[in-house]
Order: structure tokens, then sequence, then C-alpha cells
């Protein structure tokens, strides 16, 4: 009886051996079925709320030099992308019209000392009996209309001598000329000049973000011509009215360009400073896009060895990390290997 018992007891301990065995066997081959994962722990920091827009650069003031009547054109002194000043005589048109109406001047004034001359003899009739009062309103309303066609006149005048020679309003660049030497002038303005220093520069603000955007914020402002260099602006304008299409606001930027170097119809990116907000911060490895929407996703461990798969929004992009308004708490720990095959409250095997 002994003998069985000792057997008894060898065989139960042996058994249980073999079940300790296999357990630890089947624990370890679990254990290497798990997906493996590499994780970050991410915290808050201070992030720069910044706003980017693309930009479009616009004469600060343009001038189309036109004549003001129909007239043949006999020199124009500028031609497009060269530089004037205010005042330069920058076109010439025929003075033949000049003489005509210098014409009409001094028969205006023929008229109006011929009127003038009834006017007195009428009044001088009427102190001395020979005439009538109705005579000499006549005469007065005669005169009145005399002395109004002399103005006229004189006005006509001195349009045709300034529609002689055309002078440029502003100091700028010739940006258009749409006409030769012996031409008549048409609809079209003969020259276009505008004024490139400053320049505007403008953008467009979403509706949501214009209590953000006020009058006199600095603007960082970068052109393709110029990689990354920086030019600074101020907001000058800000539109008091929404496109009921787009659902935006039109932003006018003021840019210094005493080099000239900005030119209109050159194509940029306004940067707008909103302070600094405290979001959590992970590196792009950790976000997930989900294919067929624009939908981001970071997978965060949890204390049970498990992943949950949380929607994110993102905000700006600091280097090789992103600003997260939302999705992640600060402390987590977030997947930034090894996210094939996941799946949310999948469990996973780390490696630190």
């Amino acid at each position: 009886m002994k003998t069985y018992k000792y057997v008894s007891s060898a065989l139960v301990l042996a058994l249980a051996l073999a079940a300790c065995g296999k357990d630890k066997a089947e624990s370890e081959s679990e254990k290497e079925d798990l997906p493996v994962v590499k994780t970050m722990k991410v915290s808050e920091q201070d992030v720069d709320q910044l706003s980017v827009y693309t930009a479009s650069v616009e004469p600060e003031v343009i001038n189309n030099i036109s004549a003001q009547m129909a007239n043949r054109i006999k020199a124009i002194y500028v031609d497009e992308g060269v530089k004037v000043g205010k005042g330069q005589k920058l076109v010439l048109l025929d003075d033949v019209n000049t003489t005509q109406y210098e014409l009409a001047v001094d028969n205006a004034k023929a008229a109006l000392r011929n009127a003038q001359t009834n006017y007195d003899r009428a009044v001088e009739l009427l102190k001395i009996g020979g005439g009538t009062q109705q005579s000499v309103d006549q005469m007065e309303v005669t005169l009145i209309n005399a002395k109004n066609a002399v103005s006229q006149a004189e006005r006509t005048l001195a349009n045709a001598r300034e529609n002689t020679v055309l002078t440029s309003p502003i100091s700028g660049v010739v940006t258009a000329r749409n006409y030769d030497p012996g031409d008549m002038t048409g609809a079209l303005p003969i020259l276009t000049v505008a004024q490139v220093n400053p320049v505007k520069v403008v953008i467009n603000v979403n509706e949501s973000q214009l209590a953000n955007v006020n009058k006199g914020m600095p603007v960082d402002l970068t052109f393709n011509t110029y990689g990354d260099e920086v030019f600074k602006g101020t907001v000058s304008l800000v539109m008091p009215t929404v496109d009921a299409a787009s659902r935006t606001v039109g932003v006018e930027i003021t840019l210094p360009n005493s080099d000239g170097r900005v030119l209109p119809g050159m194509f940029g990116r306004a940067t707008i400073s909103h302070g600094t907000s405290s979001h959590v911060v992970v590196p792009d490895r950790a976000v997930v896009k989900q294919q067929g929407s624009g939908d981001h996703y970071v997978y965060v461990l949890k204390n049970d060895g498990t992943v949950s798969y949380n929607k994110v929004e993102l905000g700006q992009r600091i280097g090789t990390s992103y600003e997260l308004i939302s999705g992640v708490p600060a402390g987590s720990e977030v997947i930034v290997e090894g996210q094939n095959g996941l799946t949310d409250g999948k469990k996973v095997q780390v490696i630190k």
C-alpha cells in the first residue's frame, strides 16, 4: 500500500509539472503571436497658433492713362516694365484740335463783348426814357448766356491742351501699353501705370476665422520666387462683407517694396500668428489617416495591454510632429511603430 501511495504522488507531481510547462509554453506562444509595437509617452506643449493662407500680389494703386477725347497719338515715351515718376511725360497727342478750340474761345469772347455793349446801351436808353425795362431784361439774359459760353469754351480748350500731353499721376511701373504712335485712341487706356511701393497682398479668410484677423496685425509673407525668405507686412483692410459663395472675407496686407523685388501677380503664402495654446504634441509617425476619408487616428496603449483607436483633430504641424486639438490626453502612451494590422481593443506586445 505504501508503494502505491508513493507512485500515485509521483504521478500527480509529474502531471502537474507537465501542465505547468504546457501553460507556460502556450503563454509564450500567445505572446509571440501578439503584434509588436513601439510606444512613446506624449505631453502638452505651448504651440504657436498660426494660420496660413494663399496670397496674391496686386499693385497698391492702378492708373489708366487715357485721352479724354478721341485723338491721334503722336508719341509714346515709355514701354511696359519701365519705372516712371509722378508728373513724368508719357504720351504726346495730336494738337490739331487745339487751334479749333482756341478759335471757339475767341468767338465766344467776341459774342460776350457784343452782348455787353447791347446791354449797356439798353440800360442808358432806359435811363433817358428811350427804352423799356423789358429790353434791358432781354439784354441781360443774352449777356449771361454769352458769359456762360465763354466759360464753356475755355474749359473745352483747357481739356484739349491737357489732352495733348499725358503725364503720370503716380510713381510706379508701366504694366500695359495698348497702342503705338499713329494710332487713334479708343476704348482701352493708352498705358497703365501701377504703384508697386508698397504693394497690396490679398488673402481670403474663412468667416469662422474672421474674429482672429484685425487691422494692424503683423503678417509673415513668403513667395515661391524667393524660397523661405520672409517678408514683413501688415493687415491694412478687412472687407466688410462675406462672399456668399465661398464664405470667405477678403483681407488686404500692405507690404513695403522699396527694392521692387515683389511684383504684381506673384503667388505666395501669408502666415498670421494668433498667440500660443497648450496642446498635446505627437510624432507624425503616430498619426494614421483612415483610407477613404479625411479622418485621422492615433493608437493609444491602455493599462491592460490593449490599444484604443482614438480619432484626433490635427492642429499645427511642428517639424516631424503634430499638434492635437483633441483626441489624446496628456501622458498617454501612443503607438509610433507597428500600427499595421492593429484594431481597436487589440492586445499588443510593447518593445521599449
